[in-house]
């Protein structure tokens, strides 16, 4: 199960994303990134956060520990922003922490170019995004740090942020198990994962049995939102079952087609081009503000 740890320092909201997730410090004395369970995303974020990142972890991917962290909002008193505050205020008790990693940088266009990615690990970590329907770990939004990115220790990567996957939870009723799904934009199309030794090695790992331990981790009252389900039981079974079927099914969804780097350029200027077309000059001679962050800058900056 889960550790679950309380939150004893309030250090700093993190705002690029919607969901506006805050470091703190823990009386383990760790430092974690925490999603709350307030927030606009809701509980189901929080639930695909665990089932992707557990099983990332069982398949033996890099992914940072989580624990459960008991928030008290007076720790943050001195937020001064209020809408901030009232995310707090709504988020009293159990939510999630995700261990920081002190230094790691965002797996950037600029830093994949420079940095050379395993074809089988590419495909292990394509592979479980399209098992789990992730549909936010794009060229555009890895959700992907390198680290460490200091000494003579190689980078690895490291996955984040998994609020997105599980997409089928959101529509139980129509959701085809064996759908394939688009992956040309993966943020790791262009190393040649090899998705399909990929799946001969995953696939007979995910069982029945593991994703049974997997899904005990998500706490009930989380699943309790889950329209349909009786009891937190029903829905933990409800994951299982999909997932396992959908496991079964991988020869359907398996994703093999990626575009080149050069292809990707060129599409990002067709589109960049259409966005262009019919604005006044004064408008296309507005600076783009909401760029993606440099390389150099630290991942807590854009996590959420």
């Amino acid at each position: 199960m889960l550790r679950q740890v309380n939150a004893v320092r309030y250090v700093t909201p993190l705002r690029s994303g919607g969901s506006v997730p805050a470091v703190v410090e823990a009386d383990d004395l760790g430092t974690y990134v925490v999603k709350f369970t307030g927030s606009a995303q809701g509980r189901k974020a929080l639930v695909a956060e665990v089932i992707v990142g557990e099983l990332a972890r069982a398949l033996g991917l890099r992914f940072p520990e989580l624990v459960l962290v008991d928030f008290d909002p007076a720790i943050a008193d001195g937020e001064p922003h209020q809408e901030v505050r009232e995310l707090h205020s709504a988020s009293a008790g159990i939510n999630l922490g995700m261990d920081y990693l002190p230094g790691a940088k965002d797996f950037t266009p600029e830093i994949a170019r420079h940095l050379t990615v395993d074809p089988l690990e590419a495909g292990r970590i394509v592979w479980l995004d399209a098992l789990t329907v992730n549909v936010d770990r794009t060229v555009h939004s890895s959700n992907l740090m390198v680290w460490p990115t200091f000494g003579t220790a190689p980078p690895r990567l490291w996955l984040i942020d998994h609020g997105a996957a599980l997409v089928f939870h959101h529509r139980w009723d129509t959701s085809d198990p064996a759908k394939a799904y688009d992956f040309r934009h993966h943020a790791l199309g262009h190393s040649a994962p090899d998705t399909r030794a990929a799946d001969a090695e995953l696939a007979p790992k995910v069982t029945e049995e593991l994703l049974r331990e997997i899904t005990a981790e998500v706490p009930d009252a989380w699943l309790l939102d889950e329209p349909g389900f009786a009891t937190a039981e029903q829905a933990r079974e409800a994951y299982v079952g999909y997932l396992h079927a959908r496991v079964r099914a991988s020869a359907s969804w398996l994703p093999s087609d990626f575009p080149t780097r050069e292809e990707i350029a060129a599409e990002d200027a067709r589109r960049a081009a259409r966005t262009q077309q019919g604005r006044p000059d004064w408008l296309k001679r507005v600076p783009d503000l909401h760029g993606k962050p440099t390389a150099e800058q630290d991942w807590s900056v854009h996590l959420g």
